[in-house]
């Protein structure tokens, strides 16, 4: 008979496999059963993540053991992501509150958020930049962060996402900086210029929306879905993006499992995706000349 948790290296133990035995999907943050369980207990504690290791043979309290299970228990019983249950994401190195107005923050850009998109751009230049449906406001105020000399533009179609990333960017003491916009893609943008766009914009194909894991039924499909080949919004960004591209400017963009099907559609165009520390190449990057030089071809894909 397995003893019960004890220290919190037991309850992350413990938790890890009453998470690997419930059939649960892991996208939302993590991607196995142990890294979440980590998040789950450490988060309980009120410890950030990178907190956790000089604590792992603390005994939690009465009150904090009960926290877990009762977490644990929810994560299994509802298949909510564990980033609503908890009220938080991490991304970028950053903590974000995040609710079920938001998909719950994931992109891969993060990593090249952090790498200041060198040696694509000169980080020196960069005024102005622009996150295209930014849902929880993360992309944006991770920017902000790397580009201290901005000023960032948040823009998402949805208000309910809008009041969260508002929340994000007041809990990060960033609204001279950042200013959010409601905007269907670039609708409300106007004549607005910027030397750096960011996008992680719908992209899920229809065959694959009815196919999710049901965490992802939890997030606003209005964030997921993007026709029958997942490249709805992304095919109107690209044909529109020249217009708001300084000279010099570049684009970046997340296009998930649509990227194989994004190549396909535009053979001619010269993509740059960029390679993830895990190997992942769903960004692309293009610069401002370039998506001038196949405007026709973008334009007449719409």
């Amino acid at each position: 008979m397995t003893a019960p948790p004890r220290t919190v290296a037991d309850f992350i133990g413990w938790t890890e496999r009453r998470f690997a035995g419930a059939g649960l999907y892991f996208g939302h943050g993590t991607d196995n059963p142990l890294d979440e369980a980590a998040w789950l207990v450490s988060s309980a504690l009120k410890l950030s993540p990178h907190e956790l290791e000089e604590h792992l043979e603390d005994e939690p309290t009465p009150p904090q053991q009960d926290a877990i299970r009762a977490l644990v228990d929810s994560r299994i019983r509802t298949r909510q992501p564990l980033a609503y249950l908890l009220k938080e994401a991490w991304f970028a190195g950053l903590k974000f509150y995040v609710d079920e107005r938001v998909i719950v923050p994931r992109s891969l850009t993060a990593e090249f958020i952090a790498e200041r998109f060198q040696p694509w751009i000169d980080p020196a230049r960069v005024r102005r930049a622009l996150d295209l449906c930014t849902g929880s406001g993360c992309m944006a105020i991770a920017c902000a962060y790397a580009f201290p000399e901005a000023t960032v533009d948040a823009a998402d179609i949805s208000e309910a996402a809008l009041a969260v990333a508002r929340i994000n960017v007041e809990h990060h003491g960033l609204s001279d900086r950042v200013r959010l916009v409601r905007s269907d893609l670039f609708s409300a943008l106007k004549a607005e210029r910027y030397d750096l766009i960011v996008t992680n914009p719908p992209y899920v194909a229809q065959v694959e929306m009815a196919a999710l894991p049901p965490e992802y039924r939890h997030e606003p499909a209005l964030a997921l879905a993007s026709g029958a080949q997942g490249l709805d919004a992304i095919t109107r960004i690209l044909a529109e993006a020249p217009a708001h591209l300084n000279p010099g400017g570049i684009l970046v963009a997340e296009v998930g499992n649509s990227a194989e099907r994004l190549q396909e559609k535009f053979p001619a165009v010269p993509f740059t995706w960029l390679t993830t520390s895990a190997g992942d190449e769903s960004v692309f990057l293009l610069t401002a000349e370039l998506l001038l030089q196949h405007h026709a071809t973008f334009t007449s894909a719409r």
